[in-house]
Parts: C-alpha cells; structure tokens; sequence
C-alpha cells in the first residue's frame, strides 16, 4: 500500500462507465446508488487506502474524472 495517496474524482465528468472498476487491481472504486449529475450512477473512491498509484483507472478514464497524486507530486 502506498500512503498519502489522494485520489480526485469529478463527478461533474464522471459518466458511470465503470472501467475504472474494473481496471482497479486493488478494488479501490465501487459504484454508486445515486445519481450524479449527468444522470448516472457515478463511481466512489471507497477504498483510497488500497490504492498503489499504479495509475491505470487515470489513464483509462475516457472523461478525464479521475486524479490520482501522492505527497510526493
């Protein structure tokens, strides 16, 4: 596990595609019961503490709705 790890979703961006759910080695996302904004079922970062920023569920995410940093960026 990787500490400090801050992960960002936007909600506002987020369209409920779920490829960050299922590219999570770490099953760090869930999804939601609510509806976001675009009338969606948005993804949550329920488990941030699992993460170890390997960066996939950024860098797969077709909206640009997700930011993963470290203390150390």
């Amino acid at each position: 596990m990787t500490t400090n790890v801050h992960i960002t979703l936007d909600e506002n961006l987020c369209k409920g595609c779920y490829i960050c759910i299922n590219v999570c080695p770490k099953d760090v996302y869930e999804m939601s019961a609510e509806i976001g904004p675009k009338g969606f079922g948005p993804v949550l970062v329920a488990h941030a503490d699992k993460c170890i920023k390997c960066y996939e569920c950024e860098l797969l995410c077709p909206d640009l709705a997700i930011v993963v940093r470290g203390d150390d960026e």
